[in-house]
C-alpha cells in the first residue's frame, strides 16, 4: 500500500469517524427538546382538563327535567280576503325576490268572499302542578281556535285558557289531567351575570330541544314591555321556544323564554327571558282570580342623563325623573310634583327608570311604602299607598251601566277616576263583544275604549250612536281605540 492510499484512508476514517462523532450528538439536542415539551403537555392537558371538569354536563338535567315541558299547538281559523296585509304577521316585502313574484302573480278576484284559511302554530310551556296547570307565553295563544298540550311521553290534551296577562306576556293553561310531571320554580333575583343556563323548547315545531348558553345581562327593559326586568341570554332561542322554561344548573326554573332580537327573524344571540319571580306571582293570580292585580304610583318617568344629572345635583345618573303626576293618583296624594328624582322605592335603588315599573307594579294592592326621592338637591322621603292599576278588561260593567248594543257592542260610559286611570281624556268603554257581529269582525275586543269614530272625537255613548247612523250602509270608517293604553286605528264596516 502506498503511502498516498494511507493518507486516503486515514481521511476517510477521520471522516466518518467526525460523522459518527456528530450524528450521536443530535440525539442529545433532541432530548433536551423533549425534556422541555413534557412538562408544557403535562401542564397543558392538566389546564384542559381542568377546564374540562368546570364545564357543565346537562345530560342529567335534561333528563329529569324534560318530562314537565310541554309542545303547545295552536289551531286557528282566519277570515281573510285576497289582500296578503290582512294576513296576520304576514309582510310580503320581507320575502325573498322568488316568492315575491308569486305572489304577484296569483290572480285577483276583487268580489271573492272572504274564506277561512286554517292556520297553526307552535310554542312551548312547561307543567305547573300535577293537576294540570300549565305555563306558556300569552302571545302563543293568542286568538286561539283550539290548544293542544304534548307530553314528551306522547300523550296529548285539548287545553283551554285560564287567563292571560299581556303585560308580562304570561299564560296560564288547564289540561284534564291528573299526576303530571311539573318542574321546581327557581329564584331568578339570584341569578348572576355569566352563570350557565339552559332552555328546552320547540323551536320551529321540533319537540324538546334543549340549547345551553349563559345569562347575558339581567334586568333588561325592553321598549314594549314595562313591567318585565328581562332577563337576557345568549341561548340558541327561535320562534316556537316561547313559553318554554329556563333552567339553572339546579334543575330550577328561572325564567320563560319570550322574546328574541332579531334581523333575519331566528336567533342572533340576543334572546329574553321573563324572570320566573315575575311569572309566579302573575300565574298564580290568574289561576286563582282571572286577571293580575298590579300597583299604581301614577307618575309619567324618563331616565337621567349626565348634564340633568348635574342640574339636579347628582354626582352620577341615577334615579327616575317624574315628568308628570297623574291627578288623583296616589303619586299625587302622597305629594310627588313634577322634578322628583325617586332614587329609592320600598328600600330598592332606582339605578334607571326602567327598574320602578316592575317594582311598583309587583307592590300588594293597599301597601304603603316608602319612596326616597330628591327635591331642590336635597334628599327626602315620602310614603306611598299603592292603589291597583285597573285595566279595562277589570273595570267593572253593571247593567244598569250597559246600553242595547250597537254593532255588537255593548257601551259602557267612563268616569271621570276611570279615565284617570285609563289614561284617555274622553272615549266610550266596551263591555262586551258578540260573536260574529260587525265590531268582532272589524276585530274590536272588550275591554277596548273607541276615542274617535270616523275621526270624530267621541265622548259619550249617545253621540257614537248618532255617529254610527250618519255612515251609508257598506261605508268603511276608521275607529281609533285605545287598547292597553295604546291606540290602534281599525277599519270598520257598515253593513248593508
Amino acid at each position: 500500500m502506498t503511502r498516498s492510499n494511507k493518507a486516503l484512508r486515514n481521511t476517510s476514517s477521520s471522516s466518518h469517524i467526525a460523522t459518527r462523532s456528530s450524528r450521536t450528538l443530535r440525539p442529545f439536542r433532541h432530548i433536551n427538546f423533549i425534556s422541555w415539551l413534557l412538562p408544557a403537555l403535562v401542564f397543558f392537558g392538566l389546564v384542559t382538563k381542568t377546564y374540562a371538569i368546570d364545564l357543565p354536563d346537562f345530560k342529567g338535567l335534561v333528563n329529569q327535567q324534560g318530562s314537565a315541558v310541554v309542545k303547545v299547538t295552536v289551531s286557528a281559523t282566519l277570515s281573510s280576503e285576497n289582500d296578503p296585509d290582512s294576513l296576520p304577521n304576514f309582510n310580503e316585502e320581507d320575502l325573498p325576490e322568488f316568492f315575491q313574484r308569486f305572489f304577484e302573480d296569483l290572480p285577483d278576484s276583487p268580489g271573492a268572499a272572504p274564506r277561512p284559511i286554517p292556520s297553526a302554530g307552535f310554542g312551548s310551556g312547561f307543567v305547573l302542578t300535577e293537576d294540570g296547570y300549565v305555563i306558556t307565553n300569552a302571545h302563543v295563544v293568542a286568538n286561539a281556535a283550539g290548544i293542544t298540550v304534548g307530553l314528551p311521553d306522547g300523550r296529548e290534551f285539548d287545553a283551554e285558557i285560564v287567563g292571560t296577562d299581556d303585560r308580562t306576556d304570561v299564560a296560564v293553561l288547564k289540561v284534564k289531567a291528573k299526576g303530571l310531571p311539573v318542574l321546581e320554580l327557581g329564584d331568578s333575583d339570584a341569578l348572576k351575570v355569566g352563570q350557565w343556563v339552559l332552555a328546552i323548547g320547540s323551536p320551529f315545531g321540533f319537540e324538546y330541544t334543549a340549547t345551553q348558553g349563559i345569562v347575558s345581562a339581567l334586568s333588561r327593559s325592553l321598549p314594549s314591555e314595562n313591567y318585565v326586568p328581562f332577563i337576557q341570554t345568549d341561548v340558541a332561542v327561535n320562534p316556537g321556544n316561547s313559553g318554554g322554561p329556563l333552567f339553572d344548573l339546579d334543575g330550577k326554573v328561572v325564567g320563560v323564554n319570550s322574546q328574541i332580537f332579531s334581523r333575519s327573524g331566528g336567533y342572533m344571540g340576543l334572546s329574553f327571558a321573563i324572570p320566573i319571580n315575575v311569572v309566579r306571582s302573575v300565574a298564580f293570580q290568574l289561576r286563582d282570580q282571572g286577571y293580575v292585580s298590579r300597583g299604581w304610583l301614577g307618575v309619567v318617568i324618563q331616565d337621567i342623563n349626565r348634564p340633568l344629572a348635574q342640574s339636579f345635583g347628582l354626582d352620577r345618573p341615577a334615579g327616575a325623573l317624574i315628568a308628570n303626576v297623574t291627578d288623583g293618583s296616589p303619586a299625587a296624594d302622597a305629594g310627588l310634583i313634577v322634578g322628583d328624582v325617586i332614587l329609592e322605592f320600598n328600600g330598592n335603588v332606582i339605578g334607571q327608570s326602567s327598574d320602578l315599573p316592575p317594582l311598583v307594579g309587583s307592590t300588594p294592592v293597599g301597601d304603603t311604602v316608602t319612596v326616597e326621592l330628591l327635591r331642590n338637591k336635597e334628599r327626602m322621603s315620602l310614603d306611598v299607598t299603592v292603589r291597583e292599576l285597573l285595566e279595562p278588561s277589570n273595570v267593572s260593567i253593571t247593567e244598569s251601566e250597559s246600553e242595547t248594543p250597537l254593532l255588537g257592542m255593548t257601551l259602557v260610559p267612563l268616569t271621570d277616576e276611570q279615565k284617570q286611570t285609563l289614561q284617555v281624556d274622553n272615549g266610550v268603554l266596551i263591555g262586551a263583544v258578540a260573536d260574529g257581529s260587525t265590531a268582532a269582525l272589524a276585530g274590536i275586543v272588550k275591554g277596548d275604549i273607541v276615542v274617535s269614530f270616523n275621526q270624530v272625537s267621541v265622548v259619550t255613548a249617545m253621540q257614537l250612536r248618532k255617529l254610527v247612523e250618519g255612515i251609508e250602509e257598506g261605508q268603511t270608517v276608521a275607529v281609533l281605540i285605545q287598547r292597553q293604553k295604546k291606540p290602534v286605528f281599525i277599519a270598520l264596516t257598515l253593513p248593508e
